[in-house]
């Protein structure tokens, strides 16, 4: 079965990162799903996907330059007054459930990495006892390895897309440089997937490969068919359908 993971708390059904989508989310019966973390000014972390506010909020300026309390008041767009979530307030959600939580790591404005983020996520996830059910990802090699040295056993995730495996030079690389990572999960974006099926397959094997973004209908299905692990979605209720559909009706005794 392939799983299906809800991207931003499948941000092409309500407004992205945004506790109530996130709340929806869950209740639609999704595997798994994807949010952002960022650091406050005060060293607090928060769920966006961009490292400013212009495009998801009614704010502006750089996510690393607020406080978490600037950030929390910080109105979404089309969220009817809520704000940014912190982090805690996402795992809320998710308490309790069996529900995949894939957590990614995201650079400040300028494309560092935060400095002790790495630290500060772990020591949430084992605080709240998450580490089994928490998969930590991200673009950033350096990031995953540091994840790793300081949690030996916690699960990640590389997503990939053609611009980052370039920088790495190259895709054959950039997945010997993830695969190092024992058990390492790759997403790669769908057109590059599919261009490169074939090798990605050999080298990784279909349990740690994931397509992304898959949104309509018929491509949800092609890699429905697919021997992958999961599809990360804006469109979580068209897969869990699709997938359904594929299963067929339960054999009762």
């Amino acid at each position: 079965m392939v799983f299906i993971i809800g991207h931003r708390g499948a941000r092409n059904l309500w407004p992205e990162n945004s506790l109530d989508g996130f709340r929806r989310t869950r209740e639609l019966g999704v595997d798994g799903v994807e949010f952002d973390v960022h650091l406050s000014r005060d060293g607090k972390m928060v769920v966006i996907h961009d490292p400013s506010l212009e495009r998801t909020t009614e704010g502006r300026g750089a996510v690393m330059d607020k406080t978490a309390a600037e950030l929390v008041a910080t109105k979404l767009r089309d969220a009817g007054g809520a704000g940014i979530p912190g982090l805690d307030a996402v795992l809320d959600v998710y308490a309790g459930t069996p529900v995949e939580l894939h957590v990614e790591i995201k650079t400040d404005a300028l494309g560092r990495p935060y400095p002790g983020l790495e630290q500060h996520l772990l020591d949430t996830i084992a605080r709240r006892g998450l580490e089994n059910q928490t998969v930590v990802t991200c673009f950033v090699p350096e990031i995953l390895h540091t994840v790793r040295r300081l949690a030996p056993r916690q699960r990640v995730l590389a997503s990939l897309d053609r611009r980052s495996a370039e920088l790495m030079g190259g895709l054959e690389t950039a997945l010997d440089r993830f695969a190092s990572l024992d058990g390492c999960l790759i997403a790669i974006e769908k057109g590059l997937l599919a261009d490169s099926f074939d090798l990605c397959l050999r080298r990784l094997g279909g349990a740690r490969l994931g397509a992304w973004v898959t949104n309509e209908a018929d491509d949800i299905s092609q890699w429905l068919s697919r021997p992958i692990r999961q599809i990360t979605t804006d469109r979580p209720d068209i897969a869990l359908a699709l997938r359904a559909v594929r299963r067929g009706p339960a054999v009762l005794d």
